[in-house]
């Protein structure tokens, strides 16, 4: 199933399938690239930031950027 990054659930897993191509350079610059296995932390409410972890580390991502992000979620 797939699913955009920012409505993942918490300690929800997948794997990111497609970055927006005006958001893959940026993100690669985190770490966050097509194939890598991503972890939901959290959700802040009212248009805040998701904290997701990308090989063991976590990072902060703007909601508008994690809208950008198609995940393939482990079922």
């Amino acid at each position: 199933m797939e699913r955009i990054l920012s409505d993942m659930d918490y300690d929800e897993t997948g794997f990111m399938k497609e970055i927006k191509d005006d958001f893959r350079e940026r993100l690669a610059s985190m770490g966050i690239r097509k194939g890598k296995k991503i972890r939901m932390i959290t959700r802040q409410p009212i248009k805040g930031p998701v904290v997701v972890e990308v090989d063991g580390c976590s990072t902060s991502l703007g909601l508008e950027l994690a809208k950008q992000i198609i995940v393939k979620v482990d079922q």
